[in-house]
């Protein structure tokens, strides 16, 4: 296990100085930095609090692998549709982006929800049927 653990973090350390390496060859590398720091900013100081609220609140819910299957799954989406969802200027080639993101996102969502929904309700149906078929238990006296 180590072995491994000592590659990737090789392997880590290797592309962390190629991503160095060329971020020093760029004439102005001040965009890029600027950009990570926001990055690191909006990282550390928006997403991974509302990720830890959230996964506290999720800890209470009795259907708690598919609300958080749900919700990655809802958050990959929109961090995927995000950079069309903030494009505030049209695109300069029409067809670039010919679609309706926003109510295409929300329509997927409701759709990955509605998916998590049935889910739990059918796993809900199937132990009650596994419990009438067990028939009533009588509790033991001790």
């Amino acid at each position: 296990m180590s072995v491994v653990r000592y590659a990737l973090g090789a392997l880590g350390l290797l592309l962390i100085g190629i991503g160095g390496w060329h971020l020093a060859a760029r004439p102005d590398p001040y965009d890029v930095l600027l950009w990570m720091a926001g990055a690191l900013v909006l990282h550390d100081g928006v997403l991974a609090p509302v990720v830890l609220a959230v996964g506290l609140l999720v800890a209470a819910v009795p259907a708690r692998p598919v609300v958080r299957g749900a919700l990655v799954t809802g958050g990959a989406l929109v961090l995927v549709t995000l950079p069309l969802l903030l494009r505030p200027e049209a695109p300069p080639n029409p067809s670039a982006l010919p679609l309706p993101y926003v109510r295409n996102l929300l329509l997927v969502l409701a759709v990955v929800a509605g998916v998590a929904l049935a889910w739990v309700g059918l796993t809900r149906l199937r132990r009650r049927v596994r419990a009438s078929r067990a028939g009533p238990q009588t509790p033991t006296e001790g």
